[in-house]
Formats: structure tokens, C-alpha cells, sequence
């Protein structure tokens, strides 16, 4: 189940989605994309997306210690959300 994120996160999702797409990655990444340096704002970032069903987070196929991050389409998130309505 998708559900609305807040301001702060849409902004940081769409910078995401506009380097990455579809496309895995990694949180070393995220960390040049978005331009900080607090891992705790990455982690609370991360969380939120998590639980707002915004991004599927699967262990990286190289290194198992590694988790790859996966954001789901803008169109597919905005479907899910209008279906709970």
C-alpha cells in the first residue's frame, strides 16, 4: 500500500528518481545526489519511503552487507494512492 509522503521527502524522491529512474542503487549514491553528509536526515529520508511504500529496498546482488534501493514510477505511486480514495 502506497500512501502520501511529506514535502521535505518529495523533494529529495525527486531528485532520486530524476538521476536514477527505475534503476538500482546505492546508499553511497544517495549520498552524492542529495548532497548531505548527516546520515541520520538519509536514514529518516529512507525510512519515510519505506513506510510510505515508495521504494523496495533488497540486498545488493555483489555484496550482501550492501542493501540496493529501488523507487517505485511517480505514475505507479500516484495510482496507488488514488485507489485508497
Amino acid at each position: 500500500m502506497t500512501n502520501p509522503i511529506p514535502k521535505w521527502v518529495m523533494v529529495r524522491y525527486s531528485r532520486l528518481w530524476k538521476k536514477f529512474g527505475n534503476n538500482p542503487f546505492i546508499y553511497d549514491e544517495i549520498e552524492k545526489v542529495l548532497k548531505l553528509d548527516d546520515n541520520r536526515v538519509i536514514s529518516v529520508f529512507l525510512n519515510e519511503l519505506k513506510t510510505a511504500g515508495w521504494i523496495n529496498i533488497e540486498l545488493h546482488k555483489d555484496d550482501m552487507r550492501k542493501r540496493q534501493y529501488i523507487l517505485k514510477s511517480p505514475e505507479l505511486v500516484v495510482g496507488e494512492i488514488a485507489k485508497l480514495k
